[in-house]
């Protein structure tokens, strides 16, 4: 089936219309579901797995869908997660993603692996929110640059992402590589003028690939957060956390935010939903002023309540992004946001929720609840 611009009514539409636009390798390299996609598909599957319990004749005819996330106002509970290489859905990069994030009024998180420059994209939406995502590299002076650079531009928080202590294993994706032009092979955040990575260069593509691979970091700790403590003053958000030990921990090293996430689906597959491990996260920081976010399978706005209940203060969602931006650029992201904002308020209505900050954790149960249990009265 052929998808039209002017028939795109869901995000589904859009991921169907982007598959027919993006060359091949680009595609691969945004839906690349990880070694077998037990994770990629698990985490979109799992939201089916949770039943709404309506609160009935509640008086919905008013409903608030603006939150805060790290004290900084957005228009509803959906960010943009960082992903990489936005050039190779529309040649503007994540100029456009940016436009289009701040138009919807919510928060974008750039990708340390973007193609665009920090600066340029907050010139470019300079009323909107944006965090940065970073790894902490071996050469800690990328990082440092990376981080010192987002300062100036006006970033409000860094995201690290702590499930990659080394590199992801490819599976064909430096193959997609080799048929990127030069703008979308580079990582302009991350260049600038080392000698290590000017030798790399001269290597062509391969030698800055391995340089890269090379930079993920398998010695790091929890004590290593607290380096990031001396170099900023911006609040740190953990990104990766799928447990309760590893929620209570990266709250112990001080962090502001956890984004139980399961990266996509694109690193070790066994994973378990980020839906189903997020419960277990709130829990265990819970009264400890630490905000609790997730991404990972979010299509819908139905599943954004879906999340919210089980308690997280926002959803990130990161292929629609790219699905949007691919088939209108910053007009398609935005569109898929309002998409995503105009079915939570669909699904707050019907369940009975007035507040996107008070929705009750009992409106969503696991559909294990319906199963038989003699203690349950017939």
């Amino acid at each position: 089936m052929a998808y039209a611009e002017n028939l795109l009514r869901s995000v589904h539409d859009y991921q169907k219309l982007a598959e027919q636009l993006l060359p091949a390798p680009s595609m691969h390299y945004y839906a690349f579901p990880g070694s077998s996609s037990q994770t990629y598909k698990d985490s979109i599957a799992s939201f089916s797995r949770y039943r709404f319990r309506p609160q009935v004749l509640a008086d919905v005819s008013t409903r608030s869908l603006s939150t805060t996330v790290l004290g900084e106002p957005i228009s509803f509970p959906v960010g943009a997660s960082p992903t990489a290489l936005h050039t190779l859905a529309h040649k503007d990069g994540e100029i456009a993603t940016a436009k289009g994030v701040a138009a919807a009024n919510t928060v974008l998180v750039q990708s340390s692996f973007s193609n665009r420059l920090v600066s340029e994209v907050a010139a470019s939406a300079p009323k909107g929110l944006r965090w940065i995502q970073a790894y902490l590299f071996k050469d800690r002076r990328i990082t440092e640059h990376l981080i010192k650079e987002a300062e100036r531009a006006g970033y409000k928080a860094i995201v690290f992402t702590v499930d990659s202590p080394v590199c992801g294993p490819n599976y064909g994706l430096e193959d997609d590589y080799s048929f990127f032009t030069e703008d979308q092979q580079t990582h302009n955040n991350l260049e600038f003028g080392l000698a290590e990575f000017e030798e790399a260069k001269k290597r062509g593509l391969p030698g800055m690939l391995d340089y890269y691979n090379k930079q993920f970091d398998s010695c790091l700790t929890w004590d290593d957060v607290r380096w990031f403590r001396r170099i900023t003053s911006l609040p740190i958000v953990c990104k990766g956390i799928l447990t309760a030990k590893a929620a209570r921990q990266a709250t112990d090293a001080g962090v502001d935010g956890i984004l139980v996430s399961a990266h996509g689906g694109r690193l070790l597959d066994g994973l378990p939903a980020p839906i189903d491990a997020l419960a277990e996260v709130v829990e265990a920081v819970r009264g400890r002023n630490v905000e609790v976010y997730m991404d990972g399978g979010v299509r819908t706005g139905a599943d954004v309540l879906k999340a919210l209940a089980r308690g997280a203060k926002a959803v990130f969602v990161g292929r629609p992004i790219l699905w949007g931006l691919a088939c209108k650029g910053d007009a398609g992201v935005k569109h898929v946001l309002d998409i995503l904002r105009s079915e939570l308020d669909y699904a707050m209505a019907l369940c009975g929720c007035k507040d996107v900050n008070s929705i009750p954790s009992d409106v969503v149960v696991h559909e294990s609840y319906y199963q038989y249990n003699p203690k349950h009265k017939l």
